[in-house]
């Protein structure tokens, strides 16, 4: 290894800008190391290979994978790495501008960092973010080139933590097969009587409504509850429309830095290497996103802190028990069971334009069980994984003609109702307000006071209690935090 990889001792260091990164030299071979000085201005100097990464890989492959990732999540991209999209909007779906943009950043229509630190870093990198870091959410077509803060045009979103997101991601695995499977059933059952058949749709003991089957094939979805007809769980974003960590990174990537990933802004869907016009081709290799996915997938669960201050521990024991008596527990479930921490790259139930499992020779297979902090997760008596998320991965209502701060947005996402979000996982909800949406609610109290919709009853039996059950319950919520 060079001695470049390393910071010089001796009070003489490389700047981090200039890093040439080890790791994804060697897992590209390190052909193109000799290709930059270390003092060079970009941050990928080569790209990480896939193929040598297929199959499945071991403890210390997994390490140099993470390694890889976390510099290209905390790496400050420039100009020399393809970072901006001249030509292109931040849309999910490649489309061009109709004119060239006027500036490399934009706070609205982005991009809008060089860094994906710089928005993820509460408490710790790939955390959450303050309301400075928010970004402004909008499907780019109509709206590219739109300058104004203004809601008619874009959603004003803040960061989420990442904190857990592999186990979040494998969770929505599971609970997609587990839906798709009972549809699977009713179409046979339909089939087989002649008759309408209607099955109940749950998994992990969350309640997605029903779908009936007619005997032709035919579905009617009309009573589904917080998934799409294609009952594919989308854990990610506020809205819950991104169906794995993979698909996470390539849309923020295009849409924040003007990194484009081939997989989807190459010439197979685009007809050209360079989609954007930056002049800088096939910008995010598959193995790039890879590293992403690996780092982001590795990121420890939050846990919980056991206070100092013994009127602290005890007021959080107290709240636990509030928090199931008012009702928050039927969404912000304690804990999902999970029944394997394999994770697979690519996920199993992503659509075109993000790569698919059927698209490369092998998918790239590690356990999430040989870090160090998966070995702490509980266990149920069937050797499940109890995930202590609290949360549910269901899109709920969350807001009402008379608590509506939660429904302030104007334009729909992804076909998804405007007041309608995923709900929002607790698990470390001590380490990063603020909170809402918007990042505009600046404490725990607050945000509560806020639910609608779904989140009605539960709002209104904690309004109704008495101030030392609303204090125990904060003080346990408090305890929620993440230790990187």
């Amino acid at each position: 290894m060079s001695e470049a990889c390393h910071p010089r001792r001796g009070g003489r260091r490389f700047l981090p800008t200039a890093t040439v990164v080890c790791v994804t030299l060697l897992l590209a071979g390190g052909a193109a190391a000799g290709d930059a000085p270390p003092w060079a201005e970009r941050a990928i100097v080569s790209h990480v290979d896939f193929a040598s990464l297929e199959g499945v890989l071991t403890s210390d492959q997994l390490q140099t994978l993470i390694a890889a990732g976390r510099h290209l999540f905390t790496a400050r991209f420039t100009v020399d790495d393809g970072l901006g999209r001249p030509m292109a909007t931040q849309a999910i779906i490649p489309t061009l501008r109709k004119r060239p943009t006027d500036a490399a950043f934009r706070r609205t229509a982005g991009p809008d960092s060089n860094n994906c630190a710089s928005c993820h870093n509460v408490p710790a990198v790939g955390g959450a973010g303050d309301f400075t870091a928010n970004a402004f959410i909008s499907e780019g077509f109509e709206s590219a080139d739109f300058d104004t803060l203004d809601p008619q045009f874009s959603n004003e979103r803040g960061s989420v933590s990442l904190f857990g997101a592999g186990l979040i991601d494998l969770l929505g695995r599971e609970m997609t097969h587990d839906l798709r499977a009972e549809r699977d059933k009713a179409v046979a059952a339909a089939r087989q009587s002649g008759k309408p058949e209607t099955v109940a749709l749950s998994s992990k003991g969350v309640d997605f409504g029903s779908l009936t089957v007619m005997p032709d094939g035919l579905v009617d979805f009309s009573d589904l509850d917080g998934v799409d007809s294609d009952l594919t769980i989308r854990p990610f974003s506020q809205k819950g429309v991104f169906a794995s960590l993979r698909q996470f990174a390539i849309n923020a990537a295009n849409a924040h830095l003007g990194l484009e990933a081939s997989e989807r802004f190459g010439k197979r869907w685009t007809g050209s290497a360079d989609f954007d016009g930056d002049k800088h081709a096939n910008e995010l290799a598959p193995g790039d996103i890879s590293a992403l996915v690996a780092f982001q997938a590795s990121l420890p669960a939050p846990g919980r802190m056991v206070p100092d201050d013994p009127a602290w521990r005890t007021a959080a024991a107290r709240g636990e028990q509030v928090f199931g008596d008012l009702g928050c527990a039927q969404c912000h479930r304690p804990y999902l069971p999970l029944d394997s921490l394999v994770f697979t790259d690519p996920a199993p139930y992503d659509t075109a334009g993000t790569l698919r499992a059927g698209e490369v020779q092998h998918p790239i297979v590690y356990d999430l069980g040989l870090l160090d902090w998966a070995k702490q997760l509980p266990r149920n008596d069937k050797g499940q994984i109890l995930v202590p998320l609290f949360g549910d991965l269901k899109r709920h209502k969350i807001a009402d003609a008379e608590v509506d701060q939660l429904g302030n947005e104007l334009l729909a996402q992804r076909f998804v109702e405007r007041d309608v979000f995923m709900t929002a996982e607790l698990w470390g909800v001590g380490s990063t307000a603020p909170y809402g949406h918007r990042n505009d609610f600046t404490t725990l109290d607050g945000i509560i006071r806020a639910h609608g919709g779904d989140g009605r009853a539960a709002r209104d039996a904690f309004i109704a209690a008495s101030d030392e059950d609303r204090s125990d319950l904060i003080a346990f919520l408090k305890t929620l935090v993440i230790e990187p």
